[in-house]
């Protein structure tokens, strides 16, 4: 019963340690991220679609993604969307993901196999560049022995800090967002989602898990337009 616990709780934590401690050394080594530039990864105007093509795409980086990276990779990193229809970066944390549009947050035979994949957009909520709530959630489960097979790119919001650039993909064209405030709420709390399309200004919420490795409450980060 012992090792059994002590195996359920390396399952349930260990994801969220190794991540913690690999921002931890890569601060302390000064590893910076950026953003590719705009131009080089969005397909290039034409006047006639059919003769549309993009500009040469910059090796993706998808940052520091093994521990002797950790130990010994780049000081600098360029961060790439895995794709400009819909996509998130983080160039603080070093993440960047696909945000999968129309997930309905309340059924999870729909949302938990997104989650392996990447960020789910709520259904009900708005998109970039529109007036409302734009919510977005990563890393869920079902239960606690299948954390690490969830993808981890929302681990680290606990680490932002109000001035953080947030950066959003959407449809081709780059959004920017500065993160505000983040707050703790029960997972019942679904205003942000409800009412999503009854606000005045355009904001960026990004949830997760909290703490790390568990599902018993959300850490929701709230963002503007920079």
């Amino acid at each position: 019963m012992v090792l059994f616990a002590v195996f359920g709780i390396f399952l349930t934590f260990g994801p969220a340690l190794y991540y913690e401690i690999s921002f931890k050394i890569l601060q302390v080594r000064g590893v910076r991220y950026v953003v590719a530039s705009t131009a080089s990864i969005l397909p290039t105007p034409a006047s006639n679609a059919a003769d549309a093509t993009p500009t040469s795409v910059p090796a993706e980086s998808a940052g520091i993604d093994n521990f002797a990276q950790v130990l010994s990779g780049s000081k600098e990193q360029v961060l790439v969307p895995k794709d400009t229809e819909f996509s998130i970066i983080i160039p603080k944390i070093g993440a960047s993901a696909k945000v999968f549009p129309n997930i309905d947050p309340s059924d999870s035979k729909q949302f938990l196999p997104v989650l392996k994949q990447g960020v789910a957009h709520a259904k009900g909520t708005v998109f970039p560049g529109l007036t409302g709530n734009i919510y977005l959630f990563a890393h869920s489960t079902d239960n606690f022995w299948d954390v690490g097979r969830y993808n981890a790119v929302f681990y680290l919001l606990k680490d932002l800090s109000p001035g953080d650039e947030i950066v959003i993909f959407f449809q081709n064209k780059r959004y920017n967002y500065i993160m505000k405030e983040s707050k703790i709420v029960n997972p019942s709390d679904v205003s942000y989602i409800v009412n999503a399309q009854k606000q005045e200004k355009q904001v960026l919420i990004l949830q997760t898990c909290w703490p790390p490795g568990t599902t018993w409450q959300r850490l929701v980060v709230f963002a503007e337009p920079k």
